[in-house]
């Protein structure tokens, strides 16, 4: 009876083990092959350009929000299937910051939001671009604040960060003093990853389809 009683016991454990349902949150893989997108709350997901790239072909209701300014959209270049909406707008207003000089973005786009909720859905999966990751990852948590569900952070941008790129900012901090120093080409040049680094289509062609909504209204003439 004793000894039954322990295979029973061994036979109960192995089933416990066997079907244990994992208790970690999918990876990104797991979630495509399962074909459902989920971003975990409070924080948007960061992926690449080719990762945003991939999900475009592949996942329904995925849209493309570049949030650079309208002059970096049309005279740098775009992906051609990304919807405008500036997070910041850029002013006449020049700063200096360290050697250079620089034209100020304002504070915000005060209609963000709400141009973004008039076109998407708080269920859509939202990638959000920007020209290196910086706005781009303040817009994303911005959209996920005001209840949008889906939002993932492009974090290579459009053309990328600056050259030589380090994610470890003592490592960073080195080899780019030692790039200057040695005035290697290209230095502070954005060269290393992005969007068009991957070979991603791009365009500097307008289609009013994708444009800010907010210019698509004809202003009123002056009398």
């Amino acid at each position: 009876m004793k000894k039954l009683f322990i295979i029973l016991l061994g036979a109960f454990i192995w089933l416990i083990t066997f079907f244990q349902v994992p208790t970690c949150p999918p990876s990104l893989l797991d979630i495509r092959q399962a074909g459902v997108r989920h971003v975990w709350a409070g924080e948007p997901k960061d992926i690449l350009s080719i990762e945003a790239y991939d999900m475009l072909n592949t996942v329904p209701n995925t849209y493309l929000i570049d949030v650079r300014t309208r002059a970096e959209y049309q005279l740098i270049g775009h992906p051609p299937m990304a919807y405008l909406f500036p997070y910041f707008f850029l002013t006449d207003k020049l700063e200096k910051k360290g050697e250079n000089w620089t034209y100020q973005f304002t504070k915000n786009n005060k209609a963000f939001i709400e141009e973004i909720s008039k076109k998407f859905q708080k269920t859509n999966n939202l990638l959000i671009l920007c020209r290196d990751g910086t706005r781009s990852i303040l817009a994303a948590k911005k959209l996920i604040k005001y209840g949008f569900k889906h939002v993932y952070n492009v974090k290579d941008g459009f053309e990328g960060p600056l050259f030589p790129y380090f994610e470890d900012k003592n490592r960073h901090k080195f080899y780019r003093q030692l790039a200057h120093r040695n005035k290697i080409h290209g230095y502070n040049h954005r060269r290393y990853y992005g969007w068009q680094w991957w070979g991603l289509p791009w365009t500097y062609d307008i289609d009013p389809k994708y444009i800010y909504p907010p210019d698509k209204i004809p202003k009123e003439k002056k009398k």
